[in-house]
């Protein structure tokens, strides 16, 4: 009787163990898969491959005015991979796209981390992922910091204009304010002219529209 009773006791201990089991939480669902056409589309646009703002000619003219020296050709690619490696570990898993744009870099942030909507003051929140860029882009000053901020199609071209146009001042300022050298900064507005989707249907595509671009060129003198 005592076998049977001890027989008895550990087959419902492992039965027990074994409903445990049938109860344990799922494993978490796989990252959400950005659409191809929102990568492929973002990095073919004629914007991104345009000269810096106000042209290099002026830009280096600043660079060279700040004591900033510039890089030789052939550091330039060890150089731009160095830095576009450290972006990548700083802004991994928050949602900001480091895309590689011909020899340049260019940092994605949708306006949901940066703007409210018709605001063209940062938002206090976006305070921790701006100063990491800003951390970087600083220490890494061989580079053109070019800020582009774009809007949806929502509105008037004109209001998208001008909206767009002081979200890259107010960006430009901030990545000023926190260390990145001033001489090396341009922003510009680009309003509803360069979208990632035409047309923007969607609540998701408007907000990818609504994004603020920081573009680092090298400063090969």
């Amino acid at each position: 009787m005592g076998l049977r009773r001890t027989a008895l006791a550990l087959g419902f201990g492992c039965f027990a163990l074994a409903g445990c089991q049938v109860f344990a939480p799922p494993p978490p669902p796989p990252p959400t898969v950005r659409p191809a056409a929102f990568t492929a589309l973002g990095v073919s646009a004629p914007y991104l491959y345009a000269d810096v703002i106000a042209g290099r000619k002026a830009r280096a003219a600043k660079m060279k005015a700040a004591k900033i020296r510039p890089l030789s050709a052939g550091a330039a690619p060890a150089y731009m991979a160095e830095l576009e490696n450290e972006l990548r570990q700083q802004t991994a898993g928050i949602g900001i796209d480091v895309l590689r744009v011909g020899s340049n870099l260019l940092i994605r942030i949708p306006a949901a981390f940066t703007f409210d909507p018709g605001s063209a003051a940062v938002k206090p929140q976006t305070d921790a992922t701006l100063l990491e860029i800003a951390r970087t882009v600083k220490t890494k000053n061989q580079t053109f910091v070019d800020v582009l901020a774009h809007t949806d199609t929502s509105g008037s071209p004109e209001v998208n204009q001008a909206l767009s146009t002081k979200r890259a001042a107010a960006v430009a300022t901030y990545l000023g304010t926190h260390g990145v050298t001033k001489a090396r900064i341009a922003s510009k507005g680009l309003g509803e002219s360069s979208p990632l989707y035409n047309p923007d249907v969607s609540e998701t595509q408007k907000a990818a529209n609504r994004r603020i671009e920081i573009r680092l060129v090298p400063y090969t003198g």
